[in-house]
């Protein structure tokens, strides 16, 4: 394959020499996807954040090159940096050997240091954030109703694409349920705010307590702009469905989280039982413990109430019980999020159903369950097996249900035009987000139902793409992937190290239990030095063996079986096969690529160099990610 100079290593900020050649370029179309999906963390990135990149820039100190890399994917870097659901963290293969790579925690590093939070001034983060596309020619007018995570990261990349956006959003802040739905304990107002007022300083108009359907008609909308984004969520609580749902002491999640954040006085009993198991319902129960006395309807004495919170619970003793159909292990909700609300007295009951919520004189007294012998039937498909005879009574004044969140579009009218799904979502081209009605599109939550904020904002910047190839015909050509041929001797060299042994992880730290109210964040950031030593442990998933043989290069397989040998975990094998004719044998190298760590034994073991590590790198990153790879 011929050898191709990258563009980027010809200069550049990091002062990259140019390369040897030992550089090529993927020719192949299968080669980007298989590259791709050969570094997990990157491929279950909804927004395909290079994480193992910027992690490793954060390990050798290269923290502006760390931000301009992790920001490249992300407009809201700084607010997953705290609440992302991390999806990347569940599939790194540094599990295999010891822990993941702790992505989101570190991504929160260099965002305090250099992202919307710190002290920078926006002009010099707009410079490090490249557009999606070149400006358009010719601007269009795009409205986006809802200003949440999907809305406003599309409204981002349209406005850094040239377009004029107005976002539409109900609520009096901006945010969506970033706003209404996440505790502040788990992320800062003020970091959120300086996320929305960036997008904005980019020249977004961001229109807030504009109510759709009564202040101003989608019809109208859809006919003065050019192309609309549907993004409003699903802000309407799923209903429980038992006998005494409808009494006084019963409240909702969504209702509940966004009275708080919003500041509305709500009444919570001593005695609260939260109905799920999720985050959100956790959200709810560590927001109860930390509630104030709220009996009254006076604004300044519930605010009063909320910057006291903490000692609220601790003098009051309100008693916070979440209720789950499943057990411990099944849990939907995040590990850290659970041992975090086990510190802070939250007492979970696994495995019960709620059967009937039982009240005296119209008012909550109690929770009836029953036991849950099984949650999932043979085929893993949801089928909870209640277990009669098992009834037991939960004493409670206030039940707080948190089993999901359902769509509304009743906002569009009746006569929107728009094709529904059976659940009463938007159906929508999942490649394009584009509705049943040209011009329309919709994404996040209205689209899909309720999923994690990274997919949201996914949702968000593929309809970005989608609409400005309505408005302008362009579209992306295909990005080309770079690859690199590494040595691998050398004392100093990490496939010398033996960085395939057990590495612990750095602790993230958290705040003492008795300062953790409803405004102070229970999570701090980690110390330079643990950041970078957090960061050291990544496997560099990119750089992967390559097998390669040629009789003019000396480099044939001879069937030593030393790779196999020296693998530690042991994912290649040596088949014996038989050749056509049958007159000889042959060897076929089988590689199991999902439990390879990336260690390059395999490689400085053949005596033939039939076996090579290379590491890939796409388009528009090989200066930074190349410089991830400083050590090679």
């Amino acid at each position: 394959m011929p050898v191709t100079q990258p563009p980027e290593l010809e200069g550049g900020r990091s002062g990259s020499r140019r390369a040897p050649a030992t550089w090529w370029k993927g020719s192949s179309p299968a080669h980007p996807e298989h590259l791709r999906s050969s570094v997990p963390c990157r491929a279950a990135c909804p927004v395909d954040t290079n994480a193992g990149g910027y992690v490793s820039l954060i390990a050798q100190g290269y923290w502006d090159e760390a931000y301009a890399l992790l920001r490249r994917t992300n407009p809201f870097a700084s607010i997953c940096g705290r609440v992302c659901a991390a999806p990347c963290e569940r599939v790194c293969r540094r599990a295999v050997i010891d822990a993941p790579i702790q992505v989101r925690a570190l991504k929160r590093v260099v965002n305090e240091r250099l992202g919307v939070e710190s002290d920078r001034a926006f002009r010099d983060i707009r410079r490090v954030v490249h557009p999606p596309r070149p400006s358009a020619d010719r601007p269009g007018t795009v409205a986006i109703l809802g200003g949440g995570p999907a809305g406003l990261a599309c409204a981002h990349d349209l406005a850094l694409m040239g377009h004029r956006v107005t976002v539409y959003e109900g609520a009096p802040i901006a945010g969506g349920m970033m706003r209404l739905g996440v505790p502040e304990h788990r992320l800062l107002r003020a970091v959120l705010q300086s996320e929305v007022d960036f997008i904005e300083f980019l020249g977004v108009d961001i229109r807030l307590g504009v109510d759709i359907g009564r202040d101003v008609t989608f019809a109208s909308l859809a006919a003065t702009h050019d192309a609309v984004f549907i993004a409003v969520g699903c802000r309407k609580d799923a209903q429980i469905g038992v006998p005494g749902a409808d009494v006084d002491g019963v409240l909702t999640a969504v209702s509940f989280l966004a009275n708080v954040n919003i500041g509305i006085p709500i009444e919570v009993g001593e005695r609260v039982v939260v109905i799920g198991g999720g985050n959100v319902a956790y959200d709810v129960a560590r927001t109860a413990r930390r509630f104030g006395d709220i009996s009254s309807l006076d604004r300044k004495r519930h605010q009063l109430a909320l910057d006291a919170a903490v000692v609220a619970a601790r003098v009051l003793g309100r008693k916070v019980t979440m209720v789950t159909l499943e057990s411990r292990e099944e849990m939907p909700a995040d590990s850290r999020v659970i041992e975090e609300g086990l510190e802070e007295g939250i007492h979970l009951v696994n495995q019960r159903s709620l059967k009937r919520i039982l009240s005296d004189r119209g008012r909550v007294r109690a929770i009836e369950t029953l036991r849950v012998r099984r949650l999932f039937d043979t085929q893993r498909r949801f089928a909870p097996d209640l277990e009669p005879g098992t009834e037991e009574e939960i004493p409670c004044d206030t039940v707080i249900t948190a089993i999901g969140q359902v769509a509304d579009v009743s906002f569009l009218g009746d006569d929107h035009g728009l094709d529904l799904q059976p659940q009463g979502t938007l159906r929508v081209d999942p490649k394009t987000l584009a509705t049943s009605r040209p011009g329309i599109y919709a994404g996040g939550d209205v689209a899909f139902g309720p999923r994690i904020l990274i997919e949201a904002v996914a949702d968000g910047l593929r309809a970005a793409r989608a609409i400005d190839t309505q408005l302008t015909g362009r579209t992306d050509p295909p990005r080309r992937q770079y690859v690199r041929k590494l040595p691998l001797f050398g004392p100093q060299h990490p496939f010398a190290r033996g960085d395939h042994e057990k590495l612990p992880p750095r602790r993230v730290p958290v705040i003492p239990v008795e300062s953790r109210s409803l405004r102070a964040e229970v999570e701090a950031v980690l110390s330079e030095d643990d950041a970078r030593a957090e960061g050291s442990r990544c496997l560099h998933c990119w750089v992967e063996p390559t097998f390669n043989q040629g009789a003019s290069q000396g480099s044939e397989c001879v069937a030593c079986s030393g790779c196999a040998d020296v693998c530690p975990e042991h994912c290649i094998k040596l088949i014996p096969l038989a050749q056509a004719d049958g007159r000889a044998p042959a060897v076929a190298l089988v590689t199991d690529e999902a439990a390879c760590s990336r260690c390059g034994l395999c490689a400085r073991r053949c005596p033939t160099g039939a076996i090579s590590m290379a590491a890939s790198y796409q388009e528009g990153e090989v200066d930074l990610a190349r410089l991830a790879d400083q050590v090679f």
